[in-house]
């Protein structure tokens, strides 16, 4: 009998309004539940962090956190999951980076680089003021911005410190240290 292979993913959790009667701290603890529900294997979660809403100032402070799945799934499978989790727990897609009950994302899959390293590379390399309007067709793989963002990498080291990028070469923890002071330091553990 054939087994199928398990791959590693990170997830990153995120959320700044409350869904129901919960916290953004309830809604990632009962989102990490959903997941292992849906036959999703976690195997490290990091603490919550409290990290400013970006853009600067408008809306509440995030939640943020990540976790270290296997799973069965392809990326693209497992997105769909993700995304189908994010609607159970209120999550409205109407803005870009505009505030939300549960937000949900692949950071890593294995060693991937998806679609393809030229979209990667396109998307790596895309000029903030086109991130805030612009959204890819297709998931890209690592996340493209994550060597910019302390809410993502701070959380990501707890659970994978020494995953290695496929295209830059950095671990976590690497990436981590490059890292503006100030910036990690906006990342504040719950």
């Amino acid at each position: 009998m054939l087994t199928q292979l398990q791959s590693n993913a990170v997830i990153a959790l995120g959320g700044n309004l409350p869904f129901l009667e919960g916290t953004p701290e309830v809604t990632l603890r009962q989102a990490t539940k959903r997941i292992t529900e849906l036959g999703i294997l976690v195997r490290r979660k990091s603490q919550f962090y409290r990290t400013p809403c970006f853009p600067p100032g408008t809306g509440p402070d995030y939640v943020n956190a990540a976790i270290r799945v296997e799973t069965q799934l392809s990326p693209g499978a497992l997105l769909h999951v993700l995304h189908d989790i994010e609607h159970e727990f209120g999550r409205a897609r109407k803005q870009r980076w505009g505030m939300r009950t549960l937000d949900l994302d692949i950071l890593l899959f294995d060693d991937l680089v998806l679609p393809d390293q030229d979209t990667f590379d396109r998307w790596h390399d895309l000029p903030i003021e086109e991130q805030v309007c612009a959204t890819p067709e297709h998931l890209i793989l690592p996340h493209p911005r994550l060597q910019d963002r302390a809410f993502a990498l701070v959380p990501t080291r707890d659970v994978a410190p020494d995953w290695c990028h496929p295209v830059s070469g950095k671990t976590v923890s690497q990436m981590c240290a490059e890292l503006p002071e100030d910036t990690v330091a906006e990342v504040v553990v719950l």
